[in-house]
């Protein structure tokens, strides 16, 4: 009966092991993990894409990844002061360019899987509500007095005629 206890009780440090071992490869990706979800599931890709491809948007992604790259640059260069991505040695710059160019594409590719509907289910964003009336109309409905903001005309005694 004690030897039950004892393959138990190693079962269980070897489980604590084996989730710690994971856990230990699977922290530094977190953050790409965590930017795939997001992108994915906490965006409503359907108002961005008109945002992006109708409204002028692509310029201010292209100008945040471009402040993104030298700010990315200065601060984290490489300690050999080069990047050797497959299997080419590339500046400080050009890799951070490279990496940029990455996590955009997978941006659009969480957004692409998003549009294509595979994640329906997940992926619920309310319907926007339309603005309330504000009051401001000249349709004559009861509204005319503006509370003080329509200007009196002052008349000087003048008669208007001079």
């Amino acid at each position: 009966m004690l030897s039950v206890f004892e393959s138990l009780f190693e079962l269980f440090f070897a489980l604590v092991d084996l989730v710690g071992s994971v856990g230990y490869m699977v922290l530094p990706w977190t953050p790409l993990v965590a930017w795939i979800v997001f992108w994915l599931l906490a965006v409503n890709w359907t108002k961005l894409r008109v945002q992006i491809t109708q409204e002028g948007g692509w310029i201010a992604l292209v100008l945040i990844a471009v402040v993104w790259i030298m700010v990315w640059g200065v601060v984290s260069p490489p300690a050999s002061g080069s990047y050797h991505l497959f299997g080419l040695t590339i500046s400080n710059f050009v890799g951070k360019t490279v990496y940029v160019t990455g996590l955009y594409c997978l941006m659009l590719l969480a957004g692409a899987a998003q549009l294509s509907g595979c994640c329906a289910s997940c992926c619920q964003f309310a319907d926007d509500v339309p603005e309330a009336d504000d009051h401001h109309g000249h349709d004559g409905h009861g509204h005319d007095d503006h509370g003080g903001h329509a200007l009196a005309v002052v008349d000087h005694g003048h008669g208007g005629h001079h």
